[in-house]
């Protein structure tokens, strides 16, 4: 499909999203409808293996377009921003935001809805809507369970930005590569994830997801159930040992 501010593409089970509304993919209404019907395509993809969302241009995406907030616009753009957040959390295969440059408001909100983070040396995250008397309301709900309460509450209190190396310590960072490593890391994590059954890499992101607010005997109840009555009944985890006897590489079947 034919879209006017993304690209997107998929080649062995790997789908890529790319923002591309110059100058710094800013969201608007329009563009979050686009990355939308893309996403909502994904969820249906059982071969998908992994979404890559990067972004073209000096940053990665830098907010939601304050036009789009006006009072004749912002219910249909809550709405419409609210979709996107709801499209990430359902889709069972795992996502990576690929982050350079700024990474502000809504766009970190986009990005910290993924699984996954790597930034590049020059990322800069930050959720500076107070200044603008608003609150990013994704990043509200997420950050604590990402940073804890009393850095969210600094994040979004105060505005601030911070840099690629804070937002690893901070731990919703997963990697920091230098700027002109960032593709070539990219590709090695990407790799990592591609050469695994699309079925079992579903599963593991299912256990995790599932159990994060669990008490710990339900956790570990729950995850065991996971492993022997569903994983252990499908065709590529009987796969997966035949290859590691017989010494070679596993034929994935996704079942």
């Amino acid at each position: 499909m034919a879209y006017s501010y993304i690209k997107t593409e998929k080649e062995d089970g790997i789908a890529r999203i790319v923002f591309n509304r110059p100058k710094h993919n800013m969201l608007s209404i329009a563009m979050m409808k686009e990355l939308n019907g893309e996403l909502e395509a994904l969820n249906e993809d059982r071969e998908l293996k992994c979404l890559v969302i990067a972004g073209e241009g000096p940053s990665w995406c830098a907010g939601v377009d304050i036009g789009d907030h006006q009072p004749e616009l912002v219910h249909e753009m809550i709405a419409t921003f609210n979709r996107l957040f709801e499209l990430i959390d359902k889709l069972e295969a795992p996502t990576i935001a690929a982050v350079h440059g700024a990474c502000l408001g809504g766009g970190m909100e986009v990005a910290i809805a993924c699984d996954m983070i790597i930034a590049a040396k020059n990322a800069i995250f930050g959720q500076p809507e107070i200044k603008l008397a608003f609150f990013p309301p994704y990043a509200a709900i997420r950050l604590p369970k990402l940073v804890g309460q009393a850095k969210a509450m600094e994040i979004c209190i105060t505005g601030k930005r911070y840099s690629a190396e804070d937002a690893c310590r901070m731990g919703f960072v997963s990697q920091v590569v230098d700027k002109d490593k960032f593709t070539e890391e990219l590709e090695k994590l990407v790799g990592e994830i591609k050469t695994s059954s699309p079925l079992i890499i579903r599963l593991n992101k299912r256990v995790i997801k599932q159990n994060l607010d669990k008490d710990f005997a339900g956790a570990l109840e729950g995850a065991g159930d996971l492993f022997l009555n569903t994983l252990m009944k499908t065709e590529d985890a009987q796969e997966g040992m035949r290859s590691y006897f017989e010494k070679r590489k596993p034929e994935w079947k996704n079942r």
